[in-house]
């Protein structure tokens, strides 16, 4: 699915996009809690590119590999979970960069 590259996305244009009626759209929001629209005075709510990608995963999970409601948020649990060990992991491997080059520097001064 093609996303436009905008700011916000009102949510006939989420449909639109989506291929699915608003209501649908306005479901989803309600079950999985990762789709937050932001809401303008008015009541309206627009919705990040984030969310629309967010969307589109929710839709693949539903209608492509036919996971129930319940289903699709242990899948979205177990991504968000593995994406977590990545970044720990990276910030783990900069850790020890940084305590290397610390240590580099330590046996310069020495030698």
């Amino acid at each position: 699915m093609d996303i436009p590259n905008k700011a916000y996305f009102r949510i006939g244009e989420v449909s639109k996009i989506l291929g699915v009626k608003p209501y649908v759209v306005r479901y989803w929001e309600s079950e999985f809690k990762t789709v937050k629209p932001v809401r303008t005075k008015s009541d309206q709510r627009l919705y990040r590119k984030k969310d629309v990608q967010e969307l589109v995963i929710i839709k693949n999970l539903l209608y492509t590999d036919h996971f129930t409601i319940s289903g699709a948020k242990k899948q979205l649990l177990k991504k968000m979970e593995a994406e977590a060990v990545c970044t720990d992991e990276d910030r783990n491997r900069e850790r020890l960069i940084e305590i290397k080059r610390g240590l580099q520097q330590i046996r310069n001064m020495v030698s």
